[in-house]
């Protein structure tokens, strides 16, 4: 099946490019624990979670663009209603998305390492993020491993990111926004910029990419930035 490929995925690249194990917790029955390099602090990850809002194409470009970089392991979590918008709105599968990432989880997988706050993080993104998964986060409300991960990311005081992709919004979607971010979190929505001249669709998308990429501290070339406007030139005096 489908969703099992992801699963199959966490157990053969549990490794990363990083070089240690993680808990291999996306097979079935008992959890088996693996060792643990001892410099964990010089390994930086970041968790990624994709939600079933429309516009996955933002998580995905996100995910490449990470890989490029080389500079950060990433933690992947499909929501099954990701899996399904992956399928209707872009023509990749969403196990070749999976692949993209250094380590996926299952959604259902609440033994995951990045549900505990004991498995160091940069932080998380869930991009884009659906208005159900919002809710969840802004009630603490753990139905998966999506909002779990917000969830302990939250407690540890540790960097949020979301990207809601939603319009018009309604008064809970706005509550809930000023909720979140009440609670730390950061919500940064895909809007896009026309400063740098974008000719394309993945132009507009590799802005907002790069604005997430910005808030942990990610150095990228992902979009040109605003320098200002030169003053023009003076002309004689009358």
């Amino acid at each position: 099946m489908a969703g099992d490929s992801c699963q199959e995925d966490s157990r053969t690249r549990g490794a990363g490019r990083f070089g240690h194990a993680i808990n291999a917790s996306g097979s079935r029955g008992a959890t088996a624990l693996l060792p643990v390099v001892s410099k964990l602090q010089e390994v930086r990850r970041l968790v990624v979670g994709i939600s079933g809002s429309s516009a996955p194409h933002y998580g995905i470009a996100l995910l490449r663009t990470l890989r490029d970089l080389g500079s950060v392991e990433t933690h992947l979590v499909l929501s099954s209603g990701a899996r399904r918008t992956i399928e209707i709105e872009t023509q990749i599968d969403p196990d070749d998305v999976c692949a993209l990432a250094d380590v996926v989880h299952e959604p259902t997988d609440f033994a995951a390492p990045i549900s505990s706050g004991s498995f160091q993080t940069i932080g998380m993104v869930v991009i884009p993020c659906s208005m159900k998964t919002l809710a969840a986060i802004a009630h603490g409300f753990s139905s998966d491993l999506v909002s779990r991960a917000c969830d302990v990311t939250l407690k540890e005081r540790r960097r949020l990111v979301l990207v809601p992709r939603e319009t018009p919004l309604s008064l809970i979607h706005l509550r809930n926004m000023v909720t979140v971010t009440e609670a730390g979190a950061i919500v940064l929505p895909p809007v896009p910029a026309f400063y740098h001249r974008p000719r394309t669709i993945d132009d507009l998308i590799a802005q907002t990419v790069g604005k997430v990429l910005d808030q942990f501290g990610i150095t990228h070339d992902t979009f040109a930035r605003w320098g200002g406007v030169s003053a023009p030139a003076e002309g004689p005096p009358e």
